[in-house]
């Protein structure tokens, strides 16, 4: 330990704690009349959002939440959840938002184990609720959200509506100071085995995350600011809209929040609202591709972060041909999640189409305060030369430091005391992150590696492929072989020879080996997915193995 000087600070001094209140202090000092748009249903200014943030702090410091007490929120993305991740943290309670996509088990399951105090239920949950709300165990009070003014529901414990709560609480709170290692939020990241693990962030990593997103998204590539118009096509109850809710907050942009998703809405949202910024993951943006409304569409000035699972160079030049301009981004649950996003510094504004079009589509370098390595199976450093492949490590302030009330696998994720991501990755010499696959997804044939993401990649730049899933299957002779999983577009013909076809002059330029070739595929009208979007490869090889055990007509075999 080094003994460096501290200072002890002058007697009165202000501390300034990191709180999430603090993020409301710009936008409407920026730009107070600037607008936060609920579909069709509702608009009002910054200013009117503080009030608004107000007046459910007082309604829910009424209904008996106390500091340290966990609220949960049961709700598509709106201006009502906007509220909510400002007012619940900010009385020193915690948010805990729902995944409404998970089964009503694992529903239960994670309400149980956050201990949720209080439920605030949309009309369309209100079934969901009431079929699990017998076997929960800490649930004292409901709160019911609509969108029809007057609306009731048959909710247990129910201390009344949201709107008419907002309306009788009074528009000013004294929001106090406390320690900016409080919890903030929570909310529940499902894996391959067991019950969903609690993710939770302090105030403290909230404020540094926002602060990095809104330089990275902000300064560095003029996605978001003030003069932007932000949608999300993330769902809020996903790390927070991947926490660029609190930065466009704090900037003081324009927000529209589309509810629940529906491509012809979202596109309908963006050209009537402006919408110049956006994020979702690459199965929504096929949506948004592919609906009516978008066809003779020109989304020119449309800039959209895909993450959750990788950008294909396939679905990148389909939006660019839209006029939409995608980057990739980096993160996962546990980071927050940003950790970085695709930047053209001067060399790759100089290079060729194909290289800057090469580079977006990849991890992109670390944002500011992000440190990124990547070790062997046994933690050993490995070089970061773009070429040595390596478990992908990382250290940021807001990084999540474990997992709520499992101490044994916050241990695991942060052994060596780096955030094991679980991702194949290489690094430059800039720092800029590869991501070849998860650890769990790599396939190992005939004692070689090969990534499924690189295969899905090389697959969906086949013009009759729409969709594209790989993972490895067992095999007796290799270990496992590569098996594709393909959604084709309507009019065009698929099989396994016309994909081996498409896939040789990969080989003969040396991206992939032959033997990475699948030698079996499926034709599938849809591709299993988890609650976020994510492709669900656990399914698909429960899938795959059950059509092969019944020989199924899916199948397409060289």
């Amino acid at each position: 330990m080094l003994h460096t000087r501290v200072i002890p600070p002058a007697e009165g001094a202000y501390p300034y704690p990191l709180l999430i209140k603090r993020l409301l202090l710009s936008g409407v000092r920026y730009e107070k009349n600037r607008e936060i748009v609920y579909r069709d249903h509702s608009r009002y200014s910054y200013q009117m959002l503080n009030e608004r943030i107000c007046r459910l702090a007082g309604a829910l410091t009424a209904a008996g939440v106390k500091a340290g007490d966990t609220v949960a929120v049961m709700d598509w993305d709106s201006h009502r959840y906007l509220e909510c991740m400002f007012a619940i943290p900010m009385i020193g309670a915690v948010i805990h938002t729902i995944n409404v996509r998970l089964s009503p088990e694992q529903i239960l399951f994670t309400m149980n184990h956050a201990e949720d105090k209080l439920v605030l239920v949309n009309s369309e949950f209100v079934p969901l609720y009431n079929a699990i709300a017998g076997q929960l165990t800490t649930v004292e009070k409901t709160l019911l959200l609509t969108d029809t003014d007057g609306a009731h529901a048959d909710l247990p414990n129910l201390v009344g509506e949201y709107e008419a709560l907002l309306a009788a609480a009074s528009s000013h709170y004294q929001f106090e100071d406390f320690d900016e290692n409080s919890v903030a939020t929570t909310f529940y990241t499902t894996g391959t085995t067991g019950n969903p693990k609690g993710v939770y962030f302090t105030h403290r990593q909230l404020v540094l995350h926002t602060m990095a997103v809104a330089t990275i998204m902000g300064s560095v590539e003029g996605m978001l600011g003030g003069d932007k118009v932000y949608m999300p096509i993330t769902p809020m109850f996903h790390v927070h809209a991947w926490g660029v809710p609190y930065a466009a907050t704090m900037l003081g942009a324009k927000q529209v929040y589309p509810g629940r998703y529906d491509p012809e809405l979202l596109v309908e949202l963006w050209q009537k609202e402006k919408v110049t910024f956006s994020h979702c993951v690459p199965t929504i943006m096929q949506m948004v591709l592919n609906a009516k409304a978008a066809q003779n569409m020109d989304f020119t000035g449309w800039h959209i972060i895909i993450g959750g699972s990788s950008l294909n160079r396939s679905l990148y030049e389909a939006a660019k041909a839209k006029g939409i301009q995608l980057s990739a981004a980096y993160g996962m649950s546990e980071t927050g999640p940003l950790v970085s996003v695709a930047h053209l510094n001067d060399d790759l504004m100089a290079a060729s189409e194909d290289e800057r079009t090469a580079y977006r589509i990849k991890a992109g370098a670390p944002g500011v305060l992000v440190e990124a390595a990547i070790v062997d199976g046994e933690g050993n450093f490995l070089p970061s030369d773009g070429e040595t492949q390596g478990e992908l490590v990382l250290r940021a302030p807001w990084l999540s430091e474990g997992y709520y009330r499992e101490p044994e696998k916050g241990a695991e994720l942060w052994a060596g005391g780096w955030l094991h991501t679980g991702d194949v990755a290489t690094l430059d010499s800039m720092g800029g992150i590869d991501i070849r696959d998860r650890i769990k997804d790599v396939i190992k044939t005939g004692g070689e590696w090969v990534s499924s993401l690189q295969l899905e990649d090389l697959c969906s730049r086949h013009p009759g492929v729409r969709e594209v899933a790989v993972v490895g299957i067992a095999d007796p002779q290799w270990g496992e072989r590569p098996f594709a999983l393909l959604v084709a577009r309507e009019g065009h013909v698929l099989d396994a020879k016309i994909l081996k076809e498409h896939l040789k002059p990969f080989v003969e330029q040396g991206h992939i080996n032959k033997w990475a070739i699948p030698s079996q595929i499926a034709l599938v009208t849809e591709i299993p997915k988890t609650s976020v979007g994510k492709l669900d490869k656990k399914q698909i090889r429960q899938n795959i193995l059950e059509w092969q055990g019944s020989n199924s007509a899916f199948l397409s075999t060289l």
